[in-house]
């Protein structure tokens, strides 16, 4: 298994930008909401689906050493463990 160039802090650091900045008025449509993002914070590349293996394994086959970032179209979370997901959008 790859590891990413990036730290941590990075990944989400450039994830937030991404998204907030060039991804977020794209794909904040009705029909996407709920959804799972994978951005690959060094390419701006993203996939969108129901399921985040699913999304993120898109994008390792086209670099399978990619620093992901993910988040849940409309959420404060991807996931809630023991709490509940606020809807942003």
């Amino acid at each position: 298994m790859s590891y990413p160039k990036l730290s941590d802090e990075e990944i989400t650091r450039r994830g937030k930008e991404l998204y907030e900045n060039s991804i977020r008025a794209q794909v904040e449509t009705p029909e996407n909401i709920g959804k799972i993002i994978s951005i690959n914070v060094e390419t701006g590349e993203y996939e969108i689906g129901d399921d985040l293996v699913v999304t993120s394994m898109r994008l390792r086959a086209k670099q399978a050493d990619a620093a992901l970032w993910a988040e849940r179209i409309g959420f404060n979370a991807v996931y809630a463990v023991g709490g509940t997901l606020f809807r942003t959008a």
